[in-house]
């Protein structure tokens, strides 16, 4: 799936009910995170499901929605996620998570992030690859969103196996790396086992440290921002060794973000 060039509007408000109309029928991508915002999630799951054939998934699915202590566009879409991943499971529907996940509505691909019922961490990481590298910056978001508790639970093990990913050709996969296991992150459980000890992140940082990406950059930086609030000393040490084994513009840029808090 590729996004287009459209501009999205830069409020609510102001996006065109045409446009609007599509998007809630999963027939046009959000183009930005105020359009993201936007999706009527309850109006495209049910064209959807009934384009779909799936229709008599709706009672458990709106089921689920309403009873949310504090709905948001991102809780409404885990709760959606997931409650499908239960019914693919329940009603052994082999077809409907390829269907989510090539879908050309990027709502409809978050779901998918969140609807795979995973057995381990290994199967997990394979599933989410896609996700991690698709064109829209909201799908590339709920991807590590869906993986973060599990990142957590199995720490050790997420962080040799994000090592690699850390190395990868893609720069949204390296970047995922990065996001993933920021200590502190955004709307999101913090990893204790980073904010004390961020060295352990070291395999995942490392590789990254003189990115060509800015996209990278930019997660390599507020990773390391993150460890400052809690392990300055770390932090302060560690820019310091890259910009000695590193003096490029990429690894400049790195260090200044990754030490705004402290500069300030």
């Amino acid at each position: 799936m590729t996004q287009g060039k459209r501009v999205g509007a830069r409020s609510i408000s102001q996006i065109p009910p045409d446009i609007l109309q599509q998007i809630n029928r999963g027939e046009l991508e959000t183009a930005n995170l105020t359009e993201w915002l936007a999706v009527d999630q309850v109006a495209l799951l049910e064209h959807q499901l009934h384009l779909l054939g799936r229709s008599e998934y709706l009672p458990k699915l709106l089921a689920q929605i309403r009873d949310q202590k504090k709905p948001s566009t991102h809780s409404t879409c885990r709760v959606i996620g997931r409650t499908l991943g239960q019914l693919i499971l329940q009603h052994e529907d082999e077809a409907l998570l390829p269907q989510l996940a090539s879908h050309q509505s990027d709502m409809l691909r978050c779901w998918a992030a969140y609807a795979e019922p995973y057995t381990s961490l290994q199967d997990a990481l394979k599933y989410i690859y896609p996700f991690a590298q698709d064109a829209h910056f909201g799908v590339r978001e709920v991807a590590w969103f869906s993986l973060r508790p599990l990142i957590i639970e199995e720490l050790d093990e997420a962080l040799q196996a994000l090592a690699h990913w850390a190395k990868d050709p893609n720069e949204y996969i390296r970047r995922f790396s990065s996001e993933a296991t920021r200590p502190c992150g955004v709307w999101c459980e913090h990893i204790t086992r980073l904010k004390d000890t961020p060295e352990l992140g070291l395999p995942i940082l490392t590789p990254l440290s003189s990115d060509p990406s800015r996209y990278v950059q930019n997660s390599i930086g507020n990773w390391l921002n993150d460890a400052s609030k809690t392990q300055p000393r770390f932090v302060e040490t560690l820019c310091q060794t890259w910009l000695k084994e590193h003096d490029c513009p990429e690894t400049r840029y790195i260090t200044k973000r990754a030490l705004r808090s402290l500069n300030k």
